[in-house]
C-alpha cells in the first residue's frame, strides 16, 4: 500500500481484550495487548478500549457482546487463549457470540505463519463480525502478535469499509 491510500483512509476505533487468568488479577504485565496498541496505532487505527479477563467464555463473550454491542469500536483484538491447553477457550467464546465468520482473516495469519514456526498450525483462532463490530482473535505472546498482525493489518480497513457498506468491492488499479 503507498503512503497516500493510507492517508486517506477512515481512522477506525479499536479495542484490546486480553485474555489472561494471571493478568486479569494483576499478576501479569499485559505485554501482548500493549504490542496490539502499538502495531495498530501505528496501522492508523485509534484505541479506544482495553481490558483484561480471565479464561473463561462467559467473561470473554459478555466483554465481546459488550464492546460490539456498543457500537464504540469497529475493530476487537483479542489475544491469548487460542492455543490447545485446556484454559485456551477464546475461540469458542468469540464462536459463541458471531453473527458472520470471516475464516479467511485466521486462515492467512496461520498459513503466513507457517512459513516461520511449524507450530502455526496449533493456532485455533477466529475471526468474524458482531453487531457490525470485526472480531479477530491472536496468539497470546508478543512475537505471534507480531507477526499475526503483519499479515493482516493491511487488509483491515477495507474490512471494516465492506462492513460498514463503504465499500462493495476492491477498486481496479
Amino acid at each position: 500500500m503507498n503512503p497516500s491510500e493510507k492517508d486517506n483512509r477512515q481512522i477506525f476505533s479499536a479495542g484490546i481484550l486480553t485474555i489472561s487468568d494471571s493478568g486479569s488479577i494483576g499478576e501479569r504485565i499485559d505485554i501482548s495487548g500493549e504490542r496490539i496498541v502499538e502495531i495498530i496505532e501505528l496501522a492508523g487505527f485509534h484505541k479506544r478500549l482495553k481490558a483484561i479477563v480471565p479464561d473463561e467464555i462467559p467473561d470473554i463473550s459478555e466483554k465481546l457482546v459488550e464492546w460490539s454491542d456498543s457500537g464504540e469500536v469497529d475493530i476487537i483484538f483479542t489475544t491469548g487463549g487460542t492455543g490447545l491447553g485446556p484454559r485456551d477457550v477464546t475461540p469458542e467464546a468469540t464462536k459463541n457470540v458471531l453473527d458472520l465468520e470471516i475464516p479467511g482473516i485466521s486462515e492467512a495469519m496461520r498459513i503466513k505463519t507457517f512459513e516461520r514456526t511449524s507450530f502455526a498450525i496449533l493456532s485455533r483462532s477466529t475471526a468474524g463480525i458482531r453487531s457490525g463490530c470485526l472480531i479477530v482473535n491472536l496468539p497470546g505472546s508478543p512475537k505471534g502478535v507480531e507477526e499475526c498482525l503483519e499479515v493482516v493489518i493491511d487488509s483491515l480497513p477495507h474490512a471494516l469499509e465492506m462492513i460498514r457498506g463503504w465499500k462493495s468491492h476492491v477498486e481496479s488499479n
